[in-house]
């Protein structure tokens, strides 16, 4: 296993705060990402953990990580950078790994390719947590997608619903992944379920949104851009598998007769979309 991490820098009195964990999850991912440690590099906040968890790529990606640690011992806002790189069982063991590894209040997954929307993101999400009497278990926004160079295509069909809560999503993933900021201590409580391939992120959600309401904890919409992400992602690419594991999750959640309630409205809105 290599490892290579930035030392840890106190914070300087402006950027006292929560510390925000940013996951990124790589295997051979040279081509793209140097564009998520730009948006991460960018960032104006200065309270900012980076796991880069790669499962032992053989091309390039390390090496855009290290210039990335190189830059940012001399930047003006420097971040935590760590980086692991060993094989792993797939996407999701990566996911649960670093879940173990942050050391952030809260965590966000933004895969290898997508990017944070506006260099404040961060900044915005901070200040969300640290407005709120109770911090609260999630903190998401809404997301656009993007073409492999960057350029934006459309916004999301699905948008966040101005009160999110566990029954939100029996209408589909209202809110992206990409978006969805956990509180740490919760996100511990439930890794990953890696008997699903595809839509594991979508059960991972729902529980701690489950755990939330249990806890009385608020999920505060920040009303924001989080980020731009890719249109090709490993569940469009698998779309239909992962479909076949979402109605197991919902079955799961919500029971069988609400999943085919809800699928046969899914087919009435797509016909009706159209």
């Amino acid at each position: 296993m290599e490892t290579t991490q930035e030392p840890s820098v106190p914070p300087s009195p402006k950027e006292k705060g929560i510390k925000i964990t940013v996951a990124t999850v790589t295997w051979n991912a040279g081509d793209l990402i140097a564009r998520t440690i730009h948006s991460v590099e960018t960032q104006t906040y200065g309270r900012v953990e980076h796991l880069i968890i790669d499962g032992n790529s053989h091309d390039n990606t390390l090496e855009h990580v290290h210039h990335y640690q190189e830059r940012n011992s001399r930047a003006a806002v420097r971040h935590e950078i760590v980086c692991i790189s060993e094989p792993d069982h797939g996407l999701y063991d990566a996911m649960n790994k670093a879940i173990d590894m942050a050391t952030g209040r809260y965590i966000l997954f933004l895969n290898a390719g997508d990017t944070f929307h506006s260099p404040d993101t961060l900044s915005v999400i901070a200040h969300e947590a640290e407005a709120s009497s109770v911090l609260p278990a999630v903190i998401y926004g809404d997301t656009h997608l993007v073409d492999g160079d960057g350029r934006f295509l459309r916004t999301r069909r699905l948008a966040p619903p101005e009160h999110l809560n566990w029954r939100s999503f029996r209408d589909g993933m209202l809110v992206c992944h990409q978006a969805f900021f956990a509180r740490t201590d919760l996100a511990r409580l439930f890794h990953y379920d890696l008997r699903y391939r595809f839509s594991a992120d979508f059960d991972w959600c729902i529980r701690i949104m489950r755990e939330a309401e249990r806890e009385g904890l608020p999920l505060v919409n920040a009303h924001t851009v989080v980020a731009d992400y890719l249109s090709e992602g490993m569940t469009t690419r698998h779309h239909k598998a992962s479909l076949r594991e979402r109605f197991r999750i919902m079955k799961h959640h919500y029971g069988l007769l609400t999943t085919l309630v809800q699928h046969a409205w899914f087919v009435v809105r797509s016909v009706t979309k159209k």
